[in-house]
């Protein structure tokens, strides 16, 4: 395969907007996953893919990624580890931070390249972390899977059976990484969620809930939805009706 004209990088329908519905589904799922344990920082890896087409999204989340520790400080904060692949073979984790500047300077120092999917590498990651210490939840940020989708589901399963909710956001519309992002999302105990590259909004939204998740669990959760409003309002009804 030719790296650089890549299936991902052809002509691909795009969603204008991820719906109301896709987003409240996604969050109703956040709402019921089991609550994290409390006290202390959350624990959060954002995983994400920084093949050569995703560079516009890589941008967009460096500058977005505060509002993870933002809206979590108050909870008793939040470490967030970076993992991506990029290239043929790259794969790289970053140390645990516990402030958004370092997180920044981090993102920004990274080259997006041509290379294949390695989301195994980063679910293999997240479950040897997770064997080491404590984390609350994996955020994945992808738009394409070029691996088997069996393997997938097989390491998604295993970081279930440690009660480490994987929450999947998918750009784009390829309909077999959605079939298989839903599958990790569903057997890892936690929730999948498509979104739009122009609505940098509702992807700072959905990293939050997540963060604020990671830091104080449900009701942590539901006074951000309070809050926030928009979309997090309606994940805070979802978790009061739950």
């Amino acid at each position: 395969m030719n790296l650089q004209h890549r299936s991902k990088l052809g002509t691909r329908q795009i969603r204008n907007s991820a719906s109301s519905g896709e987003v409240e589904a996604f969050l109703r799922q956040v709402a019921k996953t089991p609550v994290p344990a409390v006290g202390g920082r959350g624990r959060l890896i954002f995983a994400m893919d920084a093949t050569a087409s995703r560079k516009p999204t890589w941008d967009r989340a460096a500058r977005i990624q505060a509002a993870m520790f933002n809206e979590s400080a108050e909870l008793g904060g939040l470490e967030i580890q970076l993992c991506y692949y990029s290239g043929v073979l790259g794969f790289e984790c970053s140390p645990w931070y516990q402030e958004a500047t370092a997180l920044h300077t981090c993102m920004t120092s990274v080259s997006c390249t041509a290379g294949l999917s390695q989301i195994g590498r980063v679910l293999r990651h997240a479950e040897e972390e997770s064997r080491r210490g404590r984390v609350n939840a994996l955020v994945f940020v992808g738009d394409c899977v070029e691996e088997n989708p069996d393997e997938l589901a097989g390491l998604a399963g295993r970081l279930g059976l440690l009660g480490l909710p994987a929450f999947v956001f998918q750009e784009g519309a390829d309909p077999g990484a959605e079939q298989s992002f839903r599958r990790i999302a569903h057997l890892s105990g936690g929730a999948y969620c498509h979104f739009d590259a122009h609505s940098p909004q509702t992807l700072r939204d959905l990293l939050s809930a997540v963060a604020v998740y990671a830091a104080g669990g449900r009701t942590a959760l539901e006074d951000f939805g309070n809050q926030r409003g928009g979309e997090a309002l309606r994940l805070a009804r979802q978790i009061i009706k739950a």
